[in-house]
């Protein structure tokens, strides 16, 4: 299960924000996906990782509708490959350090992003191929 390359498990198609966008409409975005770490993509390529903290932050010192995530955006992103293992996603997430992490190509070309409930999905997926909750036997 480790060995399992990135690709398996990815979101292909993630939802990612420019790096003009306010953080005002990102939040929204966000809200709305339900999401907390946004790659930030311009021209297909990855430019950064914006998160709600990132933001909350930001707006406590100004106006939500003035700041770009230009201006809160970490650019200086671990990413890894879609050929990478499913065991360095693991570690990097046990370092408790991130919780999305953004796939590249090699040239920098955003693939999809993994986060550490795909991988915790994934390996109890392979453990418990039925759910073992709501079986029928334990509705009654």
């Amino acid at each position: 299960m480790m060995n399992l390359e990135v690709r398996a498990i990815m979101t292909k198609d993630p939802v990612v924000v420019n790096q003009n966008q306010t953080i005002d409409e990102v939040s929204k975005i966000m809200m709305d996906s339900q999401l907390q770490q946004l790659p930030v993509v311009e021209n297909g390529k990855l430019v950064g990782m914006v998160t709600a903290y990132d933001m909350w932050k930001a707006s406590r010192e100004g106006h939500a509708s003035d700041i770009k995530v230009r201006d809160v955006m970490t650019t200086k992103v671990v990413r890894i490959t879609p050929k990478d293992k499913v065991g360095t996603a693991a570690e990097l997430f046990a370092d408790k350090r991130f919780k999305t992490l953004p796939v590249v190509n090699l040239e920098n070309d955003l693939k999809g992003v993994v986060t550490a409930f795909d991988v915790i999905r994934t390996v109890f997926n392979e453990e418990y191929p039925r759910p073992i909750l709501y079986q029928e036997e334990f509705v009654h």
